[in-house]
């Protein structure tokens, strides 16, 4: 089983989002995608930003997300930063 679960992250993506606006993450496929860009970043020789020794990059990606230390940006951040 994966801990955490796929409901979990979302719950925590979409925790600072306010009633009645749209959710950040609204799929496993958003979720997906984000942990497994940022696994790519650390393979590629970024610092993970969670203490855990010897884990795998995923591993630490889905922490990361999990422990709040990442954050997904919607489709409107990205278009601002063009």
């Amino acid at each position: 089983m994966i801990h955490p679960s796929y409901s979990e992250l979302m719950k925590v993506v979409n925790s600072e989002v306010e009633p009645g606006e749209v959710p950040v993450v609204n799929s496993r496929y958003s979720i997906v995608m984000a942990t497994s860009k940022r696994a790519r970043q650390i393979i590629a020789g970024e610092e993970p930003l969670v203490d855990g020794k010897d884990e795998k990059p995923l591993s630490a990606a889905v922490e990361e997300l999990y422990q709040g230390a990442i954050k997904i940006m919607g489709d409107e951040s990205e278009e601002e930063e063009e």
